[in-house]
């Protein structure tokens, strides 16, 4: 009677255990492992532009690393938030969007010299 009253406490106690390691899928994790796959949406990786202050922002190919803590959120354009270094000062040279961890990438005013930039 004891083995079996010691079984039984044992099962138990690995099955809320296993049950508190176990996690399910839920649509929210869907979205982040979307977002994992595909950090950006089409238009940004399609070289379309931001528009800030009447101007037009373009992305590079550039990502640079910064932490959560060195930028400020300036607003938010097509559902994506764009961001500057807390350190710049106006006249802007960038703004960024949130690639990954520690990852963003760098946006730019396109000038009439500006070569590397792709045909838009």
């Amino acid at each position: 009677m004891r083995n079996i009253l010691s079984g039984i406490i044992l099962i138990t106690f690995l099955a809320v255990l296993s049950s508190g390691c176990s996690t399910s899928m839920t649509s929210d994790d869907d979205s982040m492992i979307y977002k994992m796959v595909n950090p950006e949406p089409d238009w940004i990786r399609n070289g379309e532009p931001i528009e800030f202050e009447g101007e037009l922002w373009y992305p590079r190919d550039t990502i640079d690393i910064l932490t959560d803590s060195e930028m400020l959120p300036l607003g938010e354009y097509r559902g994506i938030a764009f961001y500057l270094q807390k350190i710049d000062v106006r006249p802007y040279d960038r703004l960024y969007t949130k690639f990954g961890k520690n990852k963003f990438r760098v946006f730019e005013i396109k000038t009439q010299n500006d070569s590397s930039h792709r045909a838009f």
